[in-house]
């Protein structure tokens, strides 16, 4: 399957540097009055990693508006961007004050705010052009060894370590209509960070083949953790089984059929309709138009696999972790000592 990014032939064609200063404490933003001018092929090297090298799911978004479109200022923002190069450092300013205005938690960090314009990214086949946003927040300390005379001295600096992008917007200047192609990263404040991509960005999930397949993953998780479990009669052996056969069915299968995996993965009558009911109720909680039949996504998979994680805890004495075919373990009852108990088969002892 072949990648859906490409970024060797990107080109950085315009950068800017804003700091977001903490607004409930009012420290407004810092804005650069021109653009940054590259010219060490070096440094425009690292920043194309550190910007980009962390953009590798086919998990796409695009803006959104529950009035028109047009209401979503950064959407309005880039489309000024791509049709006009020219207008790069004032929307860049309207980009790095609205940020601002909507960072009103406590929690979230201040630090500097990059808007770049990209060429040449290979999106699903096609070559387009780009618009980055990325805020780096958490800074990290840097041992720095020097030569003075004739010998090596030591100390530090703090820095931004390029293998770690705080938050990150791509806009690829495709499929306007529905709200461009959007793909975001976030890897800090879990808890409070909704305002990227809520407030800030106002984006919702593209459902695609990434999605769908997501989605369904998480929805067979919740089954298993709500519905097949001792208090519904069902074994944490049987509950095992069925995230396995869930899995299996998804590595060895190209698309998704909501029928066949019930005939395949669940067999029981009464399991796929209470496996039914619950998924109507996960779609219709979260508003998600009906799954029932899709292409499986293999990167959304292989992200997907901490789904597959079984583990059956035994009181506070054991677990077991099962990772391949639970038909190998059999659960029993001692009536001699009053214990319940598994037999484990193996071929050989590792």
């Amino acid at each position: 399957m072949e990648p859906v990014f490409d970024f060797t032939e990107v080109i950085l064609n315009k950068i800017v540097v804003h700091n977001i200063g903490k607004r409930p404490e009012d420290e407004g933003v810092k804005l650069s009055r021109t653009e940054m001018n590259i010219t060490d092929n070096a440094v425009e090297a690292i920043l194309k990693q550190y910007f980009l090298s962390n953009f590798k799911s086919d998990y796409f978004f695009g803006f959104s508006h529950e009035n028109n479109l047009d209401m979503n200022e950064v959407f309005t923002y880039s489309t000024q961007i791509f049709e006009d190069p020219d207008l790069f450092l004032d929307q860049s300013i309207h980009i790095a004050n609205f940020l601002y205005d909507n960072s009103n938690h406590p929690k979230i960090k201040p630090g500097e705010l990059y808007v770049c314009k990209f060429s040449n990214m290979l999106v699903h086949g096609e070559y387009v052009d780009g618009i980055g946003i990325f805020k780096s927040e958490t800074k990290d300390t840097f041992i720095r060894v020097y030569q003075k005379n004739d010998n090596y001295e030591v100390d530090y600096d703090n820095g931004i370590n390029i293998k770690k992008l705080d938050k990150g917007c791509l806009i690829f200047n495709s499929e306007k209509e529905s709200g461009y192609l959007v793909s975001i990263i976030d890897t800090t404040n879990k808890t409070d960070a909704a305002y990227w991509k809520d407030d800030f960005l106002q984006v919702m999930p593209r459902e695609n083949e990434w999605y769908q397949t997501n989605q369904l993953l998480n929805l067979c998780k919740g089954f298993s953790d709500s519905i097949l479990t001792e208090a519904n009669n069902v074994d944490k052996q049987d509950q095992v089984a069925f995230l396995k056969r869930t899995e299996a069915f998804f590595n060895n299968n190209e698309n998704y059929n909501n029928e066949v995996f019930k005939q395949d993965v669940i067999g029981n009558d009464i399991i796929s309709e209470a496996f039914e009911e619950y998924k109507n109720n996960y779609e219709m909680e979260r508003n998600l138009q009906p799954a029932d039949q899709f292409e499986i996504s293999k990167p959304a998979l292989k992200s997907g696999k901490k789904y597959f994680r079984s583990i059956i805890k035994l009181d506070k004495n054991f677990h077991i972790y099962v990772h391949s075919n639970p038909d190998y373990i059999e659960k029993g009852l001692d009536n001699t000592k009053g214990l319940k108990f598994y037999k484990l088969y193996f071929h050989d002892e590792a």
